[in-house]
């Protein structure tokens, strides 16, 4: 009786020194990946006063990222017309994901399928661990979220991450915009354009209030309506 006592206090501490242990070593593998926090994040700017509305983005965004007809990734929504004829003018802004530092659509993803890569800060999705329960959908306080209707996954906006991103090029929208409106790169590089655009003009972003951190960043028209 007295051997079984021994043999069962003897197990106990054995899993609980494994218990400690396993604690111990999961905070310093938490502090290591906290030190090795990545140095890149990135964000784009639309500036609304070089927008025309010609919509190059959505079309290179559609083909280099083979997005179906009936959705779409990005768009740009016409307002307006304001003023007074001759003197009328539109107002063009973007829709598309706001790639929240706090991401709400990845906070409810019961898969993990929605997720923000660690290397880039760009939220994503990974298609084969969607199971279309749209939580995510319901959730995007912006609502840009969608099915794609031949994956049958939620689908929206990343970058290029796995297009043009990944081949070293500048996100599709950006490199087909005539007028220069895009801007994207690295918020963590203070000698980046996007970071001396910033510097140098006043910028909004969407629903702030809400504590989502966008980093899509507007740079409103210096005449017109503002639309929020």
């Amino acid at each position: 009786m007295e051997n079984s006592k021994r043999r069962f206090l003897k197990g106990t501490c054995a899993l609980f020194a494994g218990a400690t242990g396993a604690s111990l070593l999961a905070t310093v593998n938490a502090s290591d990946s906290v030190k090795a926090e990545s140095d890149i994040k990135y964000a784009m700017i639309h500036d609304e006063a070089k927008c025309i509305g010609c919509r190059a983005c959505e079309v290179a965004c559609r083909e280099t990222n083979q997005v179906p007809e009936g959705v779409s990734r990005v768009r740009i929504e016409q307002t307006g017309p304001f003023g007074e004829y001759p003197n009328e003018y539109y107002h063009f802004s973007r829709v598309s994901c706001q790639h929240c530092e706090d991401a709400p659509c990845v906070n409810v993803c019961p898969t993990g399928a929605a997720f923000i890569d660690k290397e880039t800060g760009i939220v994503s999705v990974n298609a084969w661990k969607c199971v279309g329960c749209q939580y995510c959908i319901a959730a995007c306080p912006y609502k840009i979220r969608f099915i794609n209707p031949v994956t049958h996954a939620a689908d929206k906006c990343d970058f290029c991450r796995e297009t043009n991103l990944a081949q070293g090029k500048q996100p599709a929208c950006v490199e087909a915009c005539p007028t220069k409106a895009l801007v994207f790169g690295n918020l963590k590089d203070p000698t980046s354009e996007l970071v001396q655009v910033l510097r140098a003009n006043p910028t909004q972003r969407a629903k702030v209030a809400l504590g989502t951190r966008p980093k899509l960043f507007r740079i409103l028209a210096k005449s017109g309506e503002v639309i929020l």
